[in-house]
């Protein structure tokens, strides 16, 4: 995983293994991540991944329902800002773009696709207009704002939501067994496979260049048709990690 950069925050920390990382959040009262990627010091225009690119990897979670969001997979980090933090490179907002394997526990609620999953372990492609982050600021700070008024900022993410291509299928893979995961990204689709079983294949995937990352956080996020949006972290009383091995990429664009 020499390719992949760590980021932690709070009490996360990134434990290497034999074949590969512990990514690893201990409790505590505020916000934690462990978190690698390829994102760091590049500009979304100089992302590594591009089709046609495959990825596989072995991963298992420390309980079959942990607290928070966990995943990995492809995404453009839609929401950094990075002001020079450990030298890394400033990006503005963006619409979002993912091809990932995803969790959130309850109360998570990030079902894209229609119909699609609230929350749980699933296998998402989320593909937005590409806008100008000027834009993507302001509609972002709007529906906040809105925030007083329940149903008008439900209404709003529900026109939005409407405006993106996402696919989505639930996994029913225990999380704390260790399984292998495939990705392949092709022109015109991709394909989410679980121990070799097709579990979704997503005609309109994201425009490339996208990034990889793996990480585990205690963090919720509900941006949903009928309950608008909120976001908020969640206690946890025990060390969750999420433990990955084999990693490997194939049809690699290098830029």
């Amino acid at each position: 995983m020499t390719s992949l950069t760590p980021f932690v925050g709070g009490a996360g920390r990134v434990e290497p293994t034999a074949r590969g990382a512990r990514l690893v959040i201990e409790p505590q009262a505020g916000y934690s991540v462990a978190q690698l990627d390829d994102t760091v010091r590049r500009p979304r225009s100089q992302f590594r991944h591009r089709p046609p690119f495959q990825a596989h990897v072995r991963a298992r979670a420390s309980r079959s329902d942990p607290v928070g969001t966990l995943g990995f997979g492809l995404w453009n980090d839609p929401f950094a800002v990075s002001l020079g933090q450990a030298g890394a490179m400033r990006k503005l907002p963006a619409s979002p773009q993912a091809l990932w394997f995803f969790y959130g526990s309850p109360p998570n609620d990030m079902a894209y696709a229609t119909p699609g999953v609230a929350a749980g372990w699933k296998a998402a492609s989320l593909r937005s207009p590409r806008l100008p982050a000027a834009l993507v600021v302001a509609g972002g700070a709007g529906l906040m704002a809105a925030g007083l008024l329940r149903r008008l900022q439900a209404w709003l993410v529900a026109w939005a939501l409407s405006r993106v291509q996402a696919a989505e299928a639930e996994i029913e893979a225990d999380l704390a067994d260790w399984h292998s995961y495939e990705l392949d990204w092709r022109d015109g689709a991709a394909e989410f496979r679980v121990d070799g079983e097709l579990m979704l294949r997503a005609e309109q995937p994201p425009e490339p260049p996208l990034g990889f990352v793996l990480w585990i956080d205690n963090q919720y996020a509900v941006i949903s048709r009928t309950r608008g949006i909120r976001f908020g972290l969640l206690p946890t009383t025990e060390p969750q990690w999420l433990e990955v091995a084999d990693l490997h990429f194939s049809n690699v664009g290098q830029r």
